[in-house]
């Protein structure tokens, strides 16, 4: 398999020198390291990484408006945040931008690869002391209200989702047909105002619409560092 391409952005040296020698060693790709959000939008333009490590404290401008104005020029860019801050209202600003992950600095370099890995295969990365008390962006009452709407079986089908399962594997937890289950998940995207599956998982996680993954969960990373969620 090619070596997954990681643009990292930070202007901390010490750091990024110290993570690109370890992705390196492990086999992955840095293509550049960069410290200044006006480089970030070079570098993306330039080389397309698959993963871009995002520092939100850039000397220049915010890495979240630089992630922003990155994901306007390249949708399907996969950006996660790589900070020191641990504050919840900049998991969910991250998130609503479109960020795929926000890991600490302090995240063991194990739990940081498959972290990388997970956002490689469309899974959502978040540290589980962070998502599991996440702060909903919006009104309680808007997203109460978007969530009744759901039927039992669709609570079911994206809860499956939410932990990390796909289509096939959602059709044999629940007996159903892969058509059938791609009936539900477009009818839970048109009932929670979502564009895609990922973003429904998203949603659910963030505003505890199902239980929120748990270390040891059977489709949760098995290292319990970060909760992820996939599409099909």
């Amino acid at each position: 398999m090619a070596a997954i391409r990681i643009l990292i952005v930070d202007d901390h040296q010490l750091f990024a020198e110290a993570v690109r020698a370890a992705l390196e060693d492990l086999g992955m790709s840095v293509v550049e390291v960069v410290s200044l959000g006006s480089e970030a939008l070079e570098a993306v333009d330039r080389l397309k990484p698959d993963v871009i490590l995002m520092d939100i404290g850039l000397p220049d401008q915010s890495g979240l408006a630089i992630g922003r104005l990155i994901l306007e020029r390249h949708p399907d860019a996969k950006i996660i945040a790589v900070t020191a801050l641990s504050e919840r209202s900049a998991v969910d600003e991250a998130l609503g931008i479109g960020f795929v992950g926000y890991l600490t600095k302090d995240t063991p370099m194990g739990q940081f690869v498959n972290a990388l890995r997970s956002a490689m295969d469309g899974h959502l990365v978040l540290p589980l002391r962070l998502s599991a008390n996440a702060r909903p962006s919006r009104q309680k009452e808007e997203v109460e209200l978007l969530a009744s709407q759901l039927t039992p079986r669709e609570r079911e089908v994206l809860a499956l989702l939410a932990r990390g399962a796909n289509g096939k594997v959602v059709a044999a937890e629940l007996g159903i047909s892969l058509n059938t289950v791609r009936t539900h998940v477009q009818s839970i995207l048109t009932k929670l105002q979502v564009r895609s599956r990922l973003e429904a998982a998203m949603f659910a996680v963030r505003h505890r619409v199902v239980e929120i993954p748990q270390p040891g969960d059977g489709f949760g990373d098995a290292s319990g560092g970060f909760a992820r969620t996939s599409g099909l």
